[in-house]
């Protein structure tokens, strides 16, 4: 197939979050596959052309509104077989942030993102490329589907085009005035609660949804969550009905990027057949964050400090948590509010707790080799990397039973010995640090703690797993 995968970050070229990392990785797994994939992001700031030995391929005019904006594509390459085009335009990606700055959001995102998307169906007539799929990737891209259905009549590039929408978090909607309408292009006949209207706003997700072949997100259990109205952020009717089209497929990770037995980070290597090292290392991170050495399990966060992290219930159980023999690091940044907390939490457990604000990729593979336990006590979680990269360097995860942690996590049954992590279901304090207690109990069982342990390093998450499922979900978008 020929599949032009389109989204607003990519890694390595530019990233915020899980995003970027499918981005990055998904592409190259169908390219393995035998598929010609190429990628469409914008080109920001950070993205050096010549760093990165970019060429120009062509220039184009991009419709919006009443006028015309000048378009430039350069090429480059991620691994040895993916083209990756680039839409070159100073004044909408010249920024220093990619979405906003500290202060909030770019005023002129709908019009930054309309053209983005409008470009695209530009790229693919200039360039003669003619895709099976148009692979698109949240809001920002939300627009291209409907584009392809209104453009396909006039090109022959599109006309046999499908194209498949994928939710990373259905929080994030691209939601917009309705006089951004004119920058569309479209006729103020899709601008309908059937169609892209939100209360009185146009709402760039909802295109995706509405108008896309098939709908996509990023695990099974986050499929069905985001049909009712606790989890769908005022999209869960139309969801429910376009229910025959949505799937849930898990994301993977990159198992040579992720590997305990050749990570560079890592003071002493390990793996399953060899788990010797990860002793080694917990002491190292100890002495690392200058927590005393005392025979106790370790707990480890790599998280972002907010309130869908269940950063809310962890600091109300906190106290009953380090009341068990434990201790506990956490990495990350985000809310003010947190970062307060946790730092005042962290001065009156000075024995017990270590809290770094900041994000460090070094010391996060550090902390994933080196805790016992891994805590994700997410309110909702589409899908979630941290407990796939847990397992992998034999930390057992205590995640709540949602979204993607409940697809990736199986719970630790005594009765038969199989499971690779402990979950819990109530979004309470109590139900958070009952769990833990009852990880903290199994760890006291080092037969049984070995056996979980090994059963998570042994599963298998990798992103040719998860590429496989979406040549499936690509051929029926086909069938379409």
């Amino acid at each position: 197939m020929k599949i032009l995968f389109a989204a607003s970050e990519v890694a390595p070229f530019a990233m915020t979050g899980g995003l970027a990392d499918v981005a990055g990785s998904l592409p190259l797994a169908l390219s393995a596959l035998g598929h010609d994939v190429r990628i469409v992001l914008p080109r920001y700031r950070q993205i050096d052309r010549s760093a990165l030995d970019l060429t120009h391929a062509a220039t184009f005019y991009v419709p919006l509104a009443s006028w015309k904006e000048r378009c430039d594509i350069l090429t480059g390459k991620l691994g040895k077989n993916v083209t990756v085009y680039f839409i070159d335009k100073d004044i909408y990606f010249d920024r220093p942030g990619l979405y906003g700055t500290p202060r909030g959001d770019y005023p002129d995102n709908a019009e930054r993102f309309i053209f983005f998307s409008r470009a695209i169906p530009e790229l693919c007539r200039v360039l003669d490329f003619r895709p099976d799929i148009i692979h698109c990737n949240d809001w920002q891209t939300g627009l291209v589907p409907l584009y392809a259905r209104t453009l396909a009549a006039n090109a022959d590039e599109l006309r046999d085009t499908r194209t498949v929408f994928t939710v990373h978090n259905l929080g994030y909607q691209g939601v917009f005035w309705h006089w951004d309408m004119r920058l569309t292009g479209l006729s103020w006949d899709v601008f309908t609660p059937e169609g892209l209207e939100f209360w009185g706003k146009m709402n760039l997700l909802k295109a995706g949804l509405v108008y896309a072949d098939v709908i996509s997100t990023v695990s099974a259990t986050y499929s069905r969550e985001i049909q009712t109205p606790e989890y769908g952020h005022g999209l869960d009717g139309v969801l429910r009905k376009r229910s025959h089209d949505l799937y849930g497929i898990v994301n993977g990770i990159d198992y040579d990027v992720w590997d305990p037995a050749k990570d560079p980070a890592l003071p002493k290597a390990y793996s399953a057949a060899r788990p010797a090292g990860k002793q080694t290392c917990k002491e190292a991170l100890r002495k690392l964050v200058k927590l005393p050495r005392v025979p106790a399990p370790l707990l480890g966060m790599v998280t972002r400090l907010s309130d869908q992290k269940g950063l809310d219930i962890l600091m109300d159980a906190l106290p009953r948590i380090l009341a068990r023999n434990c201790q506990l690091i956490i990495l990350g940044t985000g809310d003010e509010r947190y970062h307060r907390l946790l730092a005042e939490a962290s001065g009156r457990h000075r024995d017990r707790m270590r809290v770094l604000l900041k994000y460090d990729d070094a010391l996060a593979r550090r902390i994933y080799a080196g805790s016992d336990l891994f805590l994700m006590p997410s309110r909702y979680e589409p899908c979630g990397l941290g407990q796939m990269h847990a397992l992998r360097y034999g930390t057992v995860p205590v995640v709540r039973r949602t979204g993607g942690l409940a697809d990736t996590v199986v719970n630790y049954s005594p009765r038969t010995g199989k499971g690779t992590g402990f979950l819990f279901d109530e979004y309470s304090p109590e139900a958070l640090a009952a769990c833990v207690e009852r990880a903290l109990k199994e760890y006291g069982r080092p037969a049984a703690w070995k056996r979980i342990v090994h059963a998570g390093m042994k599963v298998d998450f990798s992103w040719t797993r998860s590429a496989k499922e979406y040549e499936k979900l690509y051929r029926k978008a086909l069938e379409k």
